[in-house]
């Protein structure tokens, strides 16, 4: 394929996978954050997830700003296992919260450190884990159920409200801005993208360990090669980031990566990628897909 053809291509996916409002528009969306919304309580003393919002900002998939300046991460199991009670209390109220918020069923996972939301299928879940992970909170999904972070530290105000909002943001624009029959075209696409190569997610199970971050060199060693793009101080289990030269380089590669089957997030001009040894043991489909879009980012003159 000439890199004319993929552009094209890769302009397509973006378009199929944006709503409605963005699909034309979505080369000038600005990384403007919104105030953040006061909580409101019921009478009964509890915070009214479902009063809060009158509208959200933009989505970070259309070049929004992310909701989190940096991940948020799911609490460990050493954390979990100190403060048990807590945990129970914040993972209990993060579920409250996308119930009111979004009518999803929403209950406490199995595996400690998640809350899982049951979407209305395939494809709602495989959507909003990519938008999710843009907006820098972590998020994983098994079919139709989507599970997003909790951990004892989390607070009211801070990490559970980050939590349910951007739960709430990307279900509403999946149910309110994306029609029927673009949600089938989604669900065409990532059928097409999953017989090209899986989904390639962070793996967060092996935790900081030696393998993990030897892996994570290696990426960034393959993709400094064939993009000369220099790897970043920041540090997250499961992700190696890549220094671009501005936000829109970010925010395009972030997008086109998305479209390719590579989850990618970004923090300001920082591109964060996925680490796993187990569907990507060498880095070299990671490293390939950054070579590819970073190629069609400077085809086309992004900057």
């Amino acid at each position: 394929m000439t890199i004319v053809a993929a552009l094209e291509a890769l302009d397509l996916r973006i378009k199929t996978l944006l709503p409605e409002e963005y699909r034309d528009r979505y080369e000038n969306v600005q990384s403007t954050p919104m105030g953040s919304a006061a909580l409101k309580y019921d009478a009964g003393g509890q915070v009214a997830w479902d009063q809060i919002w009158g509208s959200f900002c933009d989505l970070a998939m259309a070049g929004g700003p992310p909701h989190k300046g940096k991940l948020l991460e799911p609490g460990t199991q050493a954390a979990i296992d100190a403060d048990f009670d807590r945990y129970d209390e914040v993972a209990e109220e993060i579920c409250r919260g996308i119930r009111l918020a979004t009518g999803l069923r929403a209950y406490v996972a199995p595996d400690p450190g998640w809350v899982s939301v049951t979407c209305h299928g395939d494809a709602m879940a495989g959507w909003l884990v990519r938008a999710i992970v843009m907006e820098n909170v972590a998020a994983r999904r098994r079919g139709a159920i989507l599970e997003v972070p909790a951990a004892p530290h989390f607070r009211l105000e801070k990490e559970i409200k980050n939590v349910i909002t951007v739960v709430a943001k990307t279900s509403h624009y999946w149910l309110r801005h994306i029609p029927d029959d673009q949600q089938r075209a989604i669900a065409e696409l990532f059928t097409t993208m999953l017989a090209e190569s899986p989904l390639l997610e962070p793996d967060l199970s092996s935790g900081d360990s030696k393998k993990s971050r030897d892996l994570a060199a290696r990426i960034a060693a393959q993709i400094q090669r064939t993009s000369n793009l220099q790897e970043s101080t920041r540090r997250y289990v499961g992700w190696v980031g890549v220094e671009c030269s501005s936000v829109g380089v970010a925010v395009w590669m972030m997008r086109a990566l998305v479209a390719t089957n590579v989850l990618a997030r970004r923090e300001e001009t920082t591109l964060f990628v996925p680490v796993n040894s187990a569907s990507d043991p060498r880095g070299a489909i990671v490293a390939a897909a950054v070579a590819r879009v970073h190629q069609c980012a400077v085809t086309r003159g992004v900057s």
